[in-house]
């Protein structure tokens, strides 16, 4: 595949990246006035384990191949997807307690439509940088089972921790299709 075409199916992707996160910040803002009770709640002290993390070291960032580059992206978009997939089928079980929860439902599965965009993607942008690529089962994120005994806050909060930190996720991909994008003509 050339490079011009390649270049261009990163940039496509970090378009996409881009139109999702744009998407994310509507549905946040949502999520906080309908969810939360209040369209200016922020908590940035409460962290969910299985989600990506967000920091990077910038050395080690710079050094990453394209494949693994591409590798981690698709893994880490799969895990928001499955816990989006999650908080949309609880916001389902709540919608009779809640007709607000129809829109934010709504709105989770244009997200993930999106993401599931970006994942087809990525796949095809790995299968080029790795022609022996093998794709991934979906592992961790369907696997955690839902506690229990969560409270409706807790529940919500974890709602928000979801779409913050996908949103500032998706900062940190649309780089990363950025550096590729700039490396194909180099």
């Amino acid at each position: 595949m050339s490079r011009f075409v390649q270049k261009n199916k990163y940039n496509n992707s970090f378009s996409l990246t881009r139109s999702t996160r744009t998407r994310v910040q509507h549905l946040l803002k949502k999520y906080k006035e309908q969810q939360m009770g209040n369209i200016h709640f922020e908590d940035r002290s409460r962290h969910l384990r299985n989600l990506p993390l967000l920091s990077t070291d910038f050395n080690s960032w710079l050094q990453l191949s394209d494949w693994d580059r591409l590798h981690r992206a698709f893994t880490d978009i799969q895990t928001y997807w499955s816990m989006l997939e999650r908080k949309r089928k609880q916001l389902e079980k709540e919608q009779n307690v809640q007709r607000m929860a129809t829109s934010l439902r709504q709105s989770i599965k244009h997200i993930q439509l999106d993401l599931r965009d970006l994942m087809s993607q990525v796949s095809s942008q790995m299968k080029v940088v790795r022609s022996s690529w093998v794709r991934p089962t979906p592992a961790a994120a369907l696997q955690n089972p839902q506690r229990s005994s969560r409270t409706v806050w807790e529940s919500r909060v974890e709602g928000y921790i979801i779409l913050r930190d996908l949103d500032l996720y998706l900062t940190k991909l649309a780089r990363d299709f950025l550096l590729l994008a700039s490396k194909t003509h180099l």
